[in-house]
């Protein structure tokens, strides 16, 4: 490693400005020779002092000596030293970030990597010394809050380089203020490029380190277990960002002074979201509810929220109530999110082969208006919903309807299928979800095992059984070691359960309501390709179809005991007072007569009473006073 050094570099990188088509605006680039080589000589990079530290190491600020035919150059540098890395994994580190340093040249919303290098046996990463950051930037303010204005500037710029990195194909996952570097033309820089995807299965020397994909207060639930409850994927990033936003324009934290384990709680089992602030420009304040949506799918884009952005940052804010409050209100949780981001993910053109959407909570495609069509005409007015034309075998005229209805579908596939793969693998699961599908008939799928997601041919798949929340499965039979334990019987037989919920993944949540654990239900996780489904319709004979009505008897009893203990006790409040009323008025109406009289009613009454009086134990349940015979 030492012996590749940048002193060999026949040409030193540069930035210069790239005009746009208004000479007013510029950006920023870097340019540099081809098949450079990233890694640095350790003499040449002198460390000198600390300026901070992070979950996954230090960073410090050095200067790189570059030395050539021509010139003699000392660079001041930032260089983040990671925690160790053993060995033999370093060939592994060395081969994720070649490629990442190659994707990320040129890059203007990026910092500039100058390359990589060891100090002391750890990894040093060197990129461009920035004076500051947007968290530096708000803990010299009062308040710890950035205006709308500047918020919104930022966030266009952050929301570019996210993009610039995601159409090369590189996850960031840690996105927070200390890692939004600002440059000398005050524009917002990524310093962080993603290094967490760089350290994912590396031996570090903290154990939570290596299942952590980012810093919790800024992680999206299937950040947290992304084989069981992700994968991963660039909405993934949408979540960091929407979180790091709101942090700007309040200048609290979310989920501040908070243990891993107390926001894992809240945000991957409770499905908490952060605190929303008021008066936010609509566009904004629609993608960024839809970011904390706990369905990476159901997320917008990075190019959604950039468009939200650019719209929102050329409007005039300086006048708002906004900026001129002293006390920003942040006690709401996020609105409820006003557009279906899923909807609007498949970009459709005029040819493409549709289908109507099927309902959320269906599994059949019955009830289609349009089971198989071709577009012949679409709107081009720029709306995100426009009209489009169907052509549909038998009708004469062409179906209008919108985008948002219809579904593409490539080779019988379509995204949000139920697909199963056809090379087996035991460390991941054989059935999983369909997440798109391109015209050249690329796929991605979700899968069981897996932290991303799975990237293949159309031709690798197979249409599998679908699944969906309300369901009765059960594991199957022949599975004897399943990937998730399973509920038993009392008698050690196998429970029937409810599906619940269904990760991205296809890896199903699987309530059993006839087992109480402290009041609530217990529930499980489950692989697809371990379950089968039960109904009436599926079960021979008749004590199979009692076995299942038993157990859909079990997910409504605990309602119906509730109901019945609380209808028997009103029901047995009312008979003791019934009992105990007439006697009372009985004793009233006679109180104003002789003494004489009066004493033989009461030996009567009280011999009445004898027979008439509920046992002690329903003395104490109705609560009432009954004098004893005697």
């Amino acid at each position: 490693m030492a012996g590749q050094g940048s002193d060999s570099q026949p040409t030193d990188a540069f930035e210069y400005m790239l005009l746009e088509k208004d000479p007013d605006l510029y950006r920023m680039v870097f340019s540099g020779p081809s098949h450079i080589s990233p890694w640095i000589d350790p003499s040449v990079l002198n460390l000198k002092h600390r300026i901070g530290r992070g979950l996954f190491g230090d960073v410090w600020i050095a200067t790189h000596h570059q030395r050539t035919e021509d010139y003699d150059r000392y660079h001041e540098v930032a260089v983040k030293m990671l925690h160790p890395i053993k060995e033999d994994q370093l060939q592994l580190f060395s081969a994720r970030f070649d490629e990442i340093f190659s994707k990320c040249q040129g890059l203007g919303n990026v910092c500039f990597l100058h390359g990589i290098s060891t100090q002391n046996g750890r990894i040093c990463i060197a990129m461009k010394f920035y004076e500051g950051s947007v968290g530096d930037k708000m803990a010299r303010l009062k308040g710890g809050r950035l205006s709308l204005s500047e918020v919104l500037r930022y966030g266009a710029d952050l929301a570019r380089g996210v993009l610039e990195l995601h159409t090369r194909g590189i996850l960031i996952l840690n996105l927070k203020p200390c890692n939004f570097l600002i440059d000398e033309h005050d524009r917002g820089v990524h310093g962080d490029f993603g290094i967490p995807s760089l350290l994912f299965g590396l031996s570090l020397p903290r154990p939570d380190l290596i299942q952590r994909l980012g810093t919790p207060n800024y992680m999206a639930p299937e950040q947290w277990q992304p084989n069981i409850r992700g994968p991963i994927s660039y909405e993934t990033d949408s979540w960091g960002f929407a979180c790091s936003i709101l942090e700007m324009l309040s200048g609290i934290q979310p989920w501040r002074g908070k243990s891993p384990d107390e926001i894992y709680q809240l945000v991957v089992l409770k499905k908490e979201k952060p605190m929303f602030p008021y008066s936010l420009p609509p566009g904004v304040e629609s993608v960024l509810s839809g970011c904390f949506e706990y369905d990476f799918r159901n997320r917008p884009s990075m190019e959604d929220i950039l468009h939200a952005f650019e719209s929102a940052k050329d409007a005039d804010h300086d006048n708002t109530a906004w900026d001129n409050s002293e006390n920003v209100t942040v006690d709401r949780p996020t609105m409820a999110n006003h557009t279906n981001w899923l909807l609007f993910k498949d970009k459709l053109q005029v040819g493409d082969k549709v289908r109507s959407r099927k309902l959320k909570s269906s599994c059949s495609p019955e009830t289609m208006e349009i089971p198989d069509g071709t577009i012949v005409g679409m709107e081009d007015d720029g709306e995100c919903d426009g009209f489009i034309l169907v052509r549909v075998h038998g009708l004469h005229d062409p179906l209008k309807v919108r985008c948002s209805a219809v579904e593409r579908v490539t080779y019988g596939f379509a995204a949000g299928d139920w697909v199963r793969l056809r090379e087996e693998d035991k460390k991941r699961s054989q059935v999983g979800i369909l997440h798109s599908i391109d015209r050249d008939g690329t796929v991605t799928v979700g899968l069981i095992g897996m932290d991303t997601l799975w990237k293949g041919n159309y031709s690798d798949l197979q249409m599998a059984e679908a699944y969906c929340v309300g369901q009765f499965v059960r594991l199957k039979a022949n599975i004897s070691s399943p990937r998730f334990e399973w509920q038993r019987k009392r008698g050690g037989g196998l429970a029937t359960g409810r599906i619940t919920h269904i990760h991205p993944n296809g890896c199903l949540v699987v309530k059993f309501p006839g087992k109480f654990s402290l009041g609530e239900a217990c529930s499980c996780l489950a692989d697809p390709s371990e379950v089968e489904v039960v109904s009436f319709d599926k079960c021979e004979g008749i004590v199979k179809k009692y076995e299942h009505l038993e157990d859909f008897h079990w997910a409504v009893r605990p309602l119906f005991i509730a109901i019945g203990f609380f209808t028997a006790l009103k029901l047995g409040v009312f008979v003791g007072n019934s009992i105990v009323r007439p006697r009372s008025r009985k004793v009233a109406s006679i109180s104003d007569q002789g003494d004489d009289y009066q004493h033989q009613q009461q030996v009567v009454q009280n011999n009445a009473n004898a027979a008439w009086l509920p046992p002690p134990v329903a003395n104490m349940l109705f609560g009432e006073g009954v004098a004893s015979s005697g």
